[in-house]
């Protein structure tokens, strides 16, 4: 079961908006089983990102943690979102 992390910046409003269209997808994809979705706020996170098998992220993050997460704004805007899933799906079916 892969842990997927999804932080804004209060832990409150867009990660509660891309949990919620990350959850339609994952059920859409049939993935939902594979998945054990977390959500917070980026101060409480960014020390333990590493406890996470996927990350996403609708704040800055930095620069020492970039590496590790999904830019999750996409979501919100509607604009790349497709790439978005596509990486999220990618770090699912990654060594399953």
């Amino acid at each position: 079961m892969k842990k997927l992390m999804i932080v804004c910046g209060t832990g409150v409003a867009t990660s509660t908006v891309v949990t919620g269209k990350v959850k339609l997808f994952l059920k859409a994809e049939g993935l939902d089983k594979k998945v054990t979705l977390y959500q917070s706020k980026i101060a409480d996170e960014v020390n333990h990102l590493d406890d996470y098998d996927i990350v996403v992220s609708t704040t800055i993050v930095p620069d020492n943690v970039k590496d590790k997460v999904i830019n999750g704004v996409p979501l919100l805007t509607g604009i790349g979102a497709d790439k978005v899933f596509e990486k999220i799906k990618a770090e699912i079916e990654k060594n399953s």
